[in-house]
Parts: structure tokens; C-alpha cells; sequence
């Protein structure tokens, strides 16, 4: 019997890492992939800058350049907000609240494509949508990110997280909306 319960207890825990893995794998993929995105809107508080976007993204054209912007910083803090408050440990809560935030906007996006009759935006919409979705309720209630205190090693890790971001997030996005012809 004291096997049988080993046994479960292990496997248990190995589904809850795999869980566990898995969720962390879709916030740091979706956090890098919105933070991304939202700094190439952010990107075009250059006047210069928005004024070529609409050639490259059609849809740019039909929003005026504060709401571009504003929907950029909403998806960098979202983007963030899927990683760190969960590896600091410091409010986790937020985690599922950037998921939440992101999910919106993008039920929001996929409303205004299919307003406009952009309907083949509208698959991206929903896939990232769903993914913001599925961090939001796999950290508010399957695996939720307990709240600690901020160690040194938690600080670090979130250091090289925001490196990384910066390194293979924040400056290709940077290098190709200011050095590319549109």
C-alpha cells in the first residue's frame, strides 16, 4: 500500500510539473510574442513612423495613432505581465489579470477585423486570445503561482527574463520598424 500511495503521489506531482511547464511555456512564449507586438505599436508614436505603418498593416489607417499606441503599451504591460509577477512571485495575481486584459483585447481585435471585413486577421485574434485566455485560467485556478517574498534569485531571474526580452524582443522589433522600407 505505501508503494501504491508512492507511486500515485509521484505521478501526481509529475502531472502537476508537466501542468506547471506547460503554462510557463505559453507565458513566456505569449508574453514575449505581445510584448513584441505591442512595442512595434508603441514604435509609432514616431510621427514618421505612423505615417508609413498603414503600408505595411492595412489597418492602421483606420485608427488614429494615440489609440495604436495606447493598444501597444496595453500589450507590452500585458506581455510583461504574463511573466514576471508570476516568476517574482511578488502579486501573482496580476498574471491572470494581463491574461484576462489580453484576451479582451483581443475578442476586441477580432470584433474590428470582422467590422472591416478582415477576416483572415481573425484566426490570429482568436489563437491569441485563446492563449492569453489559457494563462489566465491556468494561474487563477489549475496552477496557481503562490505569493512570496522578492529573494535575490527570483530578482535575478527576472533581470535575465527582461534581458532576453530586451535582446530578442524589444531591439529586432526596434531595428526593423526603423531601418525597414515599407
Amino acid at each position: 500500500m505505501t508503494t501504491n500511495t508512492s507511486t500515485n503521489t509521484n505521478t501526481n506531482l509529475s502531472a502537476k510539473f508537466t501542468l506547471n511547464g506547460a503554462l510557463w511555456v505559453v507565458q513566456v512564449l505569449g508574453g514575449c510574442f505581445f510584448a513584441g507586438s505591442g512595442f512595434g505599436k508603441v514604435l509609432l508614436a514616431d510621427g514618421a513612423l505612423y505615417e508609413s505603418a498603414p503600408r505595411a498593416v492595412a489597418w492602421y489607417a483606420a485608427v488614429p495613432q494615440p489609440l495604436i499606441v495606447f493598444i501597444g503599451v496595453a500589450e507590452v504591460l500585458g506581455g510583461i505581465g504574463l511573466i514576471l509577477p508570476a516568476l517574482t512571485r511578488i502579486r501573482p495575481v496580476l498574471t491572470p489579470l494581463a491574461g484576462l486584459g489580453l484576451a479582451v483585447t483581443m475578442l476586441l481585435a477580432a470584433v474590428f477585423h470582422v467590422v472591416r471585413g478582415e477576416y483572415e486577421l481573425v484566426p490570429a485574434n482568436i489563437v491569441l486570445g485563446g492563449i492569453a485566455a489559457l494563462v489566465a485560467a491556468g494561474r487563477r485556478n489549475v496552477r496557481p503561482v503562490a505569493p512570496g517574498r522578492l529573494t535575490t534569485p527570483r530578482l535575478l531571474g527576472s533581470a535575465a527574463v527582461m534581458a532576453v526580452m530586451i535582446l530578442l524582443v524589444f531591439a529586432p522589433t526596434w531595428y526593423t520598424m526603423t531601418h525597414a522600407q515599407f
